[in-house]
């Protein structure tokens, strides 16, 4: 049964695939140090929300060309790969609930420092460049005129 129908317009542009070691350590004054050892596997995808542009956006520059104004990229989605991520090693979890809480807190620690890794490889410049590479020459194709791709600030 279809519990709710959104229209979307996010064109993903670019998606990283990424993998990385996550090591969480909690020292503590009595008992054994608690530490868990994760390896990450997930996507983050970069997008332009289509939805945001209006007429306004196109503007003629002179008789033979136009310059369209896109929204600013986006991060769509991180998503963790439950399948392929895997803990490596818990230790130190001496109550009943600390090594479920131990997971839990590792994964939220995993998207946000695969989110993070993939704004030092600039994913919202390759999503910018992506967005010229697909736009231009489509935009070019049915206007007939030359087209400058830039983004609002």
């Amino acid at each position: 049964m279809v519990e709710k129908i959104v229209s979307m317009g996010k064109l993903e542009l670019v998606k990283y695939s990424m993998k990385d070691v996550i090591e969480k350590k909690e020292i503590r004054n009595i008992l054994p140090d608690k530490r868990i050892l994760f390896v990450a596997v997930g996507e983050v995808t970069g997008c332009i929300d289509l939805t945001k542009i209006k007429k306004s956006d196109i503007m003629p520059s002179g008789t033979d060309s136009l310059t369209v104004f896109l929204p600013k990229p986006e991060i769509c989605y991180v998503k963790l790969d439950h399948q392929q991520s895997k803990v490596y090693d818990v230790s130190g979890a001496w109550f009943p609930g600390d090594s479920k809480n131990m997971v839990e807190d590792i994964y939220k620690i995993a998207e946000r420092q695969i989110l993070e890794n993939a704004g030092k490889q600039d994913i919202l410049g390759k999503t910018s460049e992506n967005a010229r590479l697909i736009f231009r020459p489509m935009l070019e194709n049915i206007s007939g005129k030359k087209v400058g791709i830039k983004f609002r600030e």
